[in-house]
């Protein structure tokens, strides 16, 4: 089971969070990601954040990342979406 936890942070508080759960199946990792992602966005009620460099190297390198207001087209009332893989 592919695991990918996502938490909304505000004022250094985690003010809401979901955890997405894709079973393994035909799908790449990087399509697992981007479905779970999908789903985190879902249940916490947001728009898609857009994937910039930054956050692919950082990603890449700790299966982790953030996505602020610079990410997101409308207007966030919280500091960022953070996003990590808890289980592989």
């Amino acid at each position: 089971m592919f695991r990918m936890w996502g938490k909304l942070v505000k004022n250094n508080r985690t003010i809401q969070d979901t955890v997405a759960e894709i079973p393994y199946g035909s799908l790449t990792r990087t399509q697992m990601v981007f479905q779970a992602l999908d789903e985190i966005c879902v249940r916490l009620d947001l728009g898609k954040p857009i994937w910039l460099d930054a956050n692919i190297r950082e990603f890449q390198l700790r299966d982790r990342t953030r996505f602020g207001q610079d990410q997101f087209i409308e207007t966030i009332d919280f500091d960022f979406l953070e996003i990590q893989i808890i289980e592989e």
